[in-house]
Order: C-alpha cells, then sequence, then structure tokens
C-alpha cells in the first residue's frame, strides 16, 4: 500500500536534501506558518520505510503534543502522547510524543534514552533544548543513541550563550554560528505565495504618567529617552487598565477585527497579556465593552490546552493569554493580535507574531495585524522582521553585538527583568492616554509604511505548485491502523479513561484495593499495564470488567 503525500515546493526540496543526507543530525529552519510539521512526518514516513523503528517527537509544550498527534493521524503516523516513563509503547502506535520538560528528568531521560536507542528522533524548535541546562543536559541523555535527529526551529536564534544539542557550528570571526541544513525564511514564503500572510504592525504612542517606586512623579510618551527602569515604567504605565492607552488600543484592535470579520467570518483576535490578573481584566473588558465572547486560557488552567483547541476550531472573536498561545500553536483564523506584554525580547516577540502568519486558503485578503506599544525595543523587532534580515541559532560562545543593544541586552528570552516585587508594589499608574499611530508592515519588497500592499496570490492548485511524494503506508507492531477521524492516540485516551472509571467503580462496589482490582483486570484481558496497552486489549479490559459488574 502506498500513499500521496502532498508538499510544498520548500517542503519537498528540504526533503530531497534529507533523503540525501548522510548525516545523522539535520537542521531545517523555516518560518512559522511554513510547514515543518508536515515536512518532518514526510521525513517520518520514508525513514520507516526504509527499515523499521520507532519514532520519537519532542514537543515546546503539553498543547503542541496533541497537535503532533493529530498532524500524524492525518499524515499516516500513530503516535501516543500520553506515554509515561512508568510505561511501554504500546504496539499500535508507531511511537510517542513528549516534552523538553519532561525529557529532562532524569528518570524519565534514562528510560527515553533505551526507547530511542536506533530511533527517528523529531526534535521540535531545538532551541529550547538551550532554555535550561537540564533541559539539554536531557535530551543529549535521551537521543544519543538515536539513529536520526530531525531538528526543527522556527524563531532560529536564541538571545544568551546556551549550547543547543545536536546542532552543527561552524568557526567565524566572532565564534561559532549554526549551520542549518536547510532555510525557508518569511520572505521566502511571501515570494512563493500562500503560504504565509503579510503582517501590519500599527504601532500607538501615548503619554503615561506613573509614580515611581522612589515616590517621584514622571510622564513620558514612547520616544522620550529613559533608562532601563523608566522604559519598564512607561511600558507598565500604558498597558495598565488603570489608564486609558490599553483600552484605546483595544478599539482599535476590536473595530479592525470586526471588518474583517465582514469577509472572514470566524477571523480571531489574541491579545497577549502581562500576567493572569491582566489577562482577565482585558478579558472583562472586552466582554463588557464589545459585548462578544472572549476566552482566557493560563497556565494555572489544567484545561488550557483544551480551551486553545477549541478556540482554534469555534467562531469566537477573542482569545486572551499570558504565554499559552506562543510558539507552535496553529490557530489559522488569527488576523488582530494586541502585544500587551512586558516581555520585549526578539525571541519571544517573533514566536508571537508567528502566530498570525498562517495562511487560509480560499480568503481573498489575507492581511494581519499586530497592535503595539510604540516602545523603542518592540520597534526594533518589528523592524527587523520588516526587513526579512535571515538569523541563525545562537552558538554557545560570546554573545554577538548583533544582538547585544544597550535596550535588549537587560533581557533574557526566560524572564523580563524588570522590577522586583518590592518595587512592584511601590510603582502606580496615574494615568495614560494613546497619541499617534504609525503602520508598517513586512513583505517580500521590505518595509512599508502603507496600508496598501498587493495582496499576496494564492497559488492555483491545479498549476501543479505542489509536489507529491508517493511514501508506503507503515505499520505498527499490531498491523495497519484503521483509518478514521480519530487517531489511535485519541481514541486511546478516551478508552483509558473508561477504564479508570469502571476499575474506580469496582473498588466502591467489591471492597478491594485499587491495586488488586487493577491487577485482576490486567489478568483477565491479558496486558501488563493499561499505558502500554493497545485499543483492542483496553476494549477487551472495558468488557472484563463490565461482565466483572454485571456478577456483581
Amino acid at each position: 500500500m502506498s500513499d500521496r503525500v502532498q508538499l510544498r515546493p520548500w517542503q519537498r526540496a528540504a526533503f530531497d536534501k534529507f533523503a540525501a543526507s548522510e548525516y545523522r543530525d539535520y537542521l531545517a529552519v523555516a518560518t512559522p506558518g511554513a510547514g515543518k510539521t508536515t515536512f518532518a512526518l514526510a521525513c517520518a514516513r520514508w525513514v520507516l520505510a526504509q527499515e523499521r523503528r520507532r519514532v520519537i517527537v519532542v514537543a515546546p509544550t503539553t498543547h503542541l503534543k496533541t497537535q503532533w498527534v493529530q498532524a500524524a493521524h492525518r499524515m499516516g503516523l500513530e503516535l501516543d502522547h500520553q506515554w509515561s516513563p512508568t510505561d511501554g509503547i504500546s504496539k499500535d502506535v508507531h511511537g510517542i510524543v513528549t516534552t523538553y520538560q519532561q525529557v529532562s528528568m532524569p528518570d524519565t531521560a534514562k528510560k527515553l534514552r533505551g526507547l530511542a536507542n536506533d530511533a527517528f528522533v523529531i526534535l521540535d524548535e531545538i532551541h529550547h533544548a538551550g532554555d535550561e541546562r537540564a533541559w539539554g543536559d536531557g535530551v543529549r541523555t535521551a537521543f544519543e543513541l538515536a539513529n536520526r535527529r530531525l531538528c526543527l526551529s522556527g524563531t532560529p536564534f536564541r538571545s544568551d550563550t546556551a549550547s543547543i544539542p545536536f546542532v552543527r557550528y561552524e568557526e567565524t570571526g566572532v565564534g561559532g554560528e549554526a549551520q542549518p541544513d536547510f532555510t525557508y525564511g518569511y520572505a521566502d514564503a511571501l515570494r512563493d505565495g500562500g503560504v504565509v500572510r503579510p503582517v501590519y504592525f500599527p504601532r500607538f504612542d501615548g503619554l503615561m504618567e506613573w509614580s515611581a517606586p522612589d515616590g517621584s512623579i514622571l510622564s513620558a510618551n514612547f520616544h522620550d529617552e529613559l533608562d532601563r527602569a523608566g522604559s519598564s515604567h512607561r511600558l507598565r504605565a500604558a498597558l495598565s487598565l488603570e489608564g486609558d492607552w490599553l483600552a484605546a488600543v483595544m478599539g482599535q484592535a476590536h473595530d479592525r477585527l470586526m471588518y474583517i470579520r465582514q469577509t472572514h467570518p470566524d477571523a480571531g483576535g489574541l491579545a497577549i497579556c502581562m500576567d493572569q490578573d491582566h489577562a482577565r481584566d482585558i478579558a472583562r473588558l472586552i466582554r463588557n465593552r464589545y459585548q462578544v465572547e472572549c476566552d482566557v486560557v493560563v497556565s494555572d488552567d489544567p484545561d488550557a490546552s483544551n480551551k486553545i483547541a477549541a478556540f482554534a476550531k469555534s467562531n469566537k472573536p477573542w482569545l486572551v493569554a499570558v504565554r499559552m498561545v506562543s510558539e507552535g500553536v496553529d490557530i489559522p483564523r488569527l488576523r488582530v493580535g494586541v502585544y500587551a506584554s512586558t516581555v520585549v525580547t526578539e525571541l519571544f516577540f517573533r514566536q508571537a507574531v508567528g502566530r498570525f502568519v498562517r495562511w487560509t486558503r480560499g480568503l481573498t485578503s489575507q492581511k494581519a495585524y499586530v497592535y503595539l506599544p510604540d516602545d523603542p525595543r518592540l520597534r526594533t523587532h518589528a523592524f527587523q522582521i520588516a526587513e526579512a534580515r535571515r538569523h541563525v541559532l545562537k552558538p554557545p560562545t560570546e554573545r554577538d553585538d548583533e544582538f547585544t543593544s544597550e535596550l535588549d541586552s537587560e533581557y533574557t528570552a526566560k524572564q523580563e527583568l524588570d522590577m522586583l516585587p518590592e518595587q512592584l508594589s511601590l510603582f502606580s499608574v496615574l494615568s495614560s492616554f494613546a497619541t499617534g499611530m504609525a503602520v508598517s508592515a513586512f513583505t517580500e519588497l521590505g518595509l512599508t509604511l502603507f496600508d496598501d500592499e498587493p495582496e499576496i496570490p494564492e497559488p492555483d492548485e491545479a498549476s501543479g505548485v505542489d509536489d507529491a511524494l508517493d511514501l508506503p503506508e507503515i505499520p505498527t507492531d499490531a498491523g495497519f491502523p484503521l483509518t478514521g477521524a480519530k487517531s489511535i492516540a485519541e481514541r486511546k485516551e478516551e478508552l483509558r479513561q473508561r477504564n479508570m472509571e469502571l476499575a474506580k467503580t469496582l473498588v466502591d462496589i467489591t471492597g478491594f484495593g485499587h491495586a488488586k482490582v487493577q491487577k485482576e483486570l490486567n489478568r483477565l484481558s491479558g496486558i501488563t499495564s493499561v499505558g502500554s496497552a493497545t485499543n483492542g486489549e483496553l476494549e477487551r479490559r472495558i468488557r472484563h470488567a463490565e461482565q466483572w459488574l454485571k456478577r456483581r
């Protein structure tokens, strides 16, 4: 059996180079929205066709594990996103999806080292392996023995000196530079058409007044020169709802979103906020002032991942988040953003902007808008994107002068060096209001100050722009998976939940301990654990549990 996998030209070119490579490691750098996941899964299909082996995917977040499972299912591969180091890998999947945080745990890394021996490993957004030393160490330990490693990155640079595993560096005059095996930049994607959207940055100045921690009363606009502390205070004052600046900008963004929804009815907006309280306050503003639905996702909410997925499939106008909706999250209907965060690092900014570039087929207008404070740091990042400059992963040596400006060097990719808690408690916003808007955009032609760019053309599907790749279907150890709307992992999640509910009922009815009930159900169904059972085995276990209940 074989299947035709449709690839974009860049994906086919990157695939051909991957297939011809004799190296164990391959680094592909592609702009957000270009389709790195499809490219990686095509590579996985090809690798497994050469020789049967496991697939292990490492994603930055728990939510992205689910996205990988769904994408793999559409590409003829089955992955389990609920794997834990206490269980084996069930025979009805090709492999598993885990996260960098999970890999950083020593016991998990040790377990994965055995599972990844001779496996095919995909490291999504590999620069995260340098976020913490434990993350990089865990990745090296877990995947050192892999047969091949495919590394992906959409924001190909770091703002610190952390070493990134499995990345090839070459010496230059100022140190080492990472060498991608294939690069597909934003300008390339815009030129190709039908891949990414042009994004405009409406930037708002304003007059902000605040009481500093030392008790002094200060005021400034975004073009006044301030020191580090003053810049942080000014930005926080603008973004606080105690003033009028943010409410005015939100109004402009909401009006733009309502206009876009006249031709793109399910278009959505995303507000990226300072913290959880800030997010809830902005959501309240949106609901009360505009009388529309608004979802909030924060890290403390255990259902956050499901909320993001539900919003992506809905037609609700607004989503408000802190850092939950950033890198890799796929919500193509996002057309309007409000950058209301005090994190001013280039890495985070690019990740945020990447949420708005994903192309939607069939729309004649694809422009997206990210509303910004005209803070000089954010303005610089927007202009750098506008110039579509090519960046590379930062090497584990001294920082390049290109990324050590007086303002930006005070920040790291992990945290905002703003005010200490005691300083924040003495800081208060007195007033703020928005003045003057400038609009900048990045396109294949470079920076423009006008909102009249020609629409990016959508490729004619009949013109052969996409490349078809013939790949054999790959069976699991349990045979060929059944095709259907749900992946093996999604169905497995339902069956595991049902098994858990039945076991709890049996504990309540029989008076036996939980361990005894689970052991007996495993014996009756012929499995060692629920975590490593196939869906067929889980269904058989459910039938035994239901029969046991009937006998009671």
